[in-house]
C-alpha cells in the first residue's frame, strides 16, 4: 500500500513510543513497515499536553467522509481495542495509521493492495484525549 497526505503531520511523543513498541511486537504479514511508522518520517513530535486540539491522536474519535461522500465515525485505537464493526480501527491498520497525526480538514489518500485508490477527508474531531485531559501516562 502506498500512502499520500496533503498536510504536515503532528504526533504525540507518547503515541510514538507506544506505537513503535507495538509495531515491533506485531509485524505486518508481508514484513513491510506499518503505515504509521512511515508517517513518523513526515511529521513533528510534541509532548501530549502540547498537541493542538484538532490533531488526530490515539483514542481520538473522528468524523470522516470518503470518496463516495459517505460519512462515518472512526476511533483510532490500539490493536487490542480494534473492532471494525464498531468503528474502532487499530493505529497499526493502514487506515488508522494514515489518520494519525493529521488535522481536521486534511484528506488522506492511499492505494490498497488491490491497486484501488481510496481517501478520507477528516471533517471533525469528536474526541481527543489530550484536549479532554484524559492522558494515560
Amino acid at each position: 500500500m502506498s500512502a499520500v497526505s496533503n498536510t504536515e503531520r503532528i504526533f504525540s511523543e507518547l503515541d510514538r513510543v507506544r506505537i513503535e513498541r507495538l509495531a515491533a511486537r506485531f509485524p505486518t504479514p508481508d514484513g513491510q513497515p506499518h503505515t504509521v511508522l512511515d508517517g513518523f518520517d513526515e511529521g513533528d513530535f510534541m509532548m501530549p499536553a502540547d498537541i493542538p486540539s484538532d490533531v488526530v491522536t490515539v483514542n481520538s474519535r473522528v468524523r470522516v467522509r470518503d470518496q463516495n461522500d459517505q460519512v462515518r465515525e472512526i476511533t483510532v485505537c490500539y490493536p487490542g481495542e480494534a473492532d471494525l464493526a464498531k468503528g474502532f480501527l487499530s493505529v497499526l491498520s493502514p487506515v488508522g495509521g494514515q489518520l494519525l497525526g493529521h488535522r481536521v480538514g486534511a484528506t488522506v489518500s492511499w492505494t490498497d493492495a488491490s491497486g484501488a485508490a481510496s481517501s478520507l477527508h477528516i471533517e471533525s474531531l469528536l474526541f481527543q484525549p489530550e484536549s479532554s485531559g484524559e492522558l494515560a501516562l
